[in-house]
């Protein structure tokens, strides 16, 4: 279970003053798969790192009783000046999963040849993409989080990705962010509308991205 109770975001940037959210509240639970519709600037990945526990929010408590991965798509969890490879397996450290086993299946998944051994900050953006998307999946955590990682790499990396998505979705937590709505449609069973600093949550992914279709209309 993920549970926000009266979640507010606040950003204070010199003489201004941002909000994101105010007083959220929702409930994620075990097996769910959740579709997050937003438009550009609306907080969806504030509200990922929120999830994941990366920022920590203004007033409101979280609560997890979940592993929850990082948002998968977000390379600033790493240290820029190791390796790929050094990174992979300080994290296994983190936890406690076994190295050589955790960077086989980086090497493997996220398919970065001689750059797993050079420093994470000559990487493209795609190239850390496709490092935490391998890196997450290496760890077998009870919720994933992923942000418009599945657009990152080539044909096939994007087919393994999403028969990944498909398995991981089967057996644990996900919750998705995309500006596509019909990969969201594919890996979600219910979806929820962030605007306006409110978020709601729908029955089916099908209902939250006519609401968001819809508010987009009116909003041009």
């Amino acid at each position: 279970m993920i549970l926000f109770d009266n979640i507010s975001k606040v950003y204070h940037v010199r003489k201004f003053e941002k909000s994101v959210f105010r007083h959220v509240s929702f409930r994620i639970d075990r097996g769910d798969s959740i579709g997050i519709c937003g438009a550009n600037g609306a907080g969806k990945s504030t509200l990922m790192r929120l999830i994941a526990g990366v920022e920590q929010p203004t007033a409101g408590r979280i609560t997890r009783t979940m592993s929850t991965s990082w948002p998968i798509g977000y390379a600033s969890c790493f240290q820029s000046s190791l390796t790929g490879a050094d990174n992979a397996r300080f994290i296994a450290r983190v936890y406690k999963q076994d190295e050589k086993q955790t960077l086989a299946f980086v090497e493997d998944f996220a398919q970065l040849g001689p750059y797993i051994h050079q420093p994470v900050r000559t990487y493209s953006a795609g190239m850390g993409a496709r490092l935490a998307f391998g890196l997450s999946l290496a760890i077998n955590f009870e919720c994933y989080l992923v942000d418009e990682v599945t657009g990152a790499g080539d044909a096939r990396f994007r087919a393994k990705s999403e028969e990944a998505l498909t398995t991981r979705r089967d057996s644990a937590t996900l919750v998705m962010i995309s500006h596509d709505t019909e990969t969201l449609k594919r890996f979600c069973r219910r979806g929820a509308v962030l605007y306006a600093g409110a978020l709601v949550f729908y029955d089916t992914i099908d209902e939250a991205v006519d609401v968001h279709y819809r508010l987009q209309m009116r909003a041009a």
